[in-house]
């Protein structure tokens, strides 16, 4: 059973996990609509990955006897004027959901919740990959600069990204 401040800061999380996928939702859409379908499709992807993390929040709140609850949430950007823009504001944003998945583990500890720290886990291998697909791209983005070829290179290479759904996608 989960504590009351482990339950609001699990179901406060679980709901940033959806604003990210509906973030990267909005990002695959903006880069389609600039004609970067590999864009497009690396987003879309994330999209997926994100709602996974989602569910997994959803799944292991229920799974501990408590009600995960959707809850409303502000409108995630749109907009984004270079590529670069499109992945530093993802790296940005996944340095935050690592601090929040930190932040969620300390308390976990705090509260000797042995099995939301297990849980919390796959998180923590999970941020350090994604903020290293971040900076990578970035990277390359940075060395492309404003270069037409190489945006429409990586963007071929962003192309053949997949979903691969984890292992489990429960708690």
């Amino acid at each position: 059973m989960l504590s009351k401040s482990v339950y609001a800061a699990l179901n406060k999380h679980m709901n940033t996990e959806l604003f990210s996928a509906y973030l990267y939702l909005n990002m695959s859409s903006a880069a389609n609509e600039m004609g970067f379908k590999g864009v497009a499709n690396w987003f879309s992807v994330q999209y997926q990955e994100e709602m996974v993390h989602f569910t997994k929040f959803y799944n292991y709140i229920n799974s501990q006897g408590s009600q995960a609850v959707v809850d409303k949430m502000t409108k995630p950007a749109s907009s984004f004027p270079t590529l670069l823009n499109f992945f530093e504001e993802t790296l940005k944003h996944e340095q935050f959901i690592t601090k929040c998945i930190n932040e969620l583990t300390e308390l976990a500890v705090m509260e000797k919740d042995h099995a939301t720290q297990i849980f919390l886990q796959w998180f923590i291998t999970e941020q350090i990959e994604e903020e290293e697909n971040d900076r990578e791209i970035i990277g390359k983005l940075k060395m492309i600069g404003d270069n037409g070829y190489g945006q429409l290179m990586l963007d071929k290479e962003l192309s053949v990204r997949v979903f691969v759904p984890p292992a489990a996608t429960a708690a």
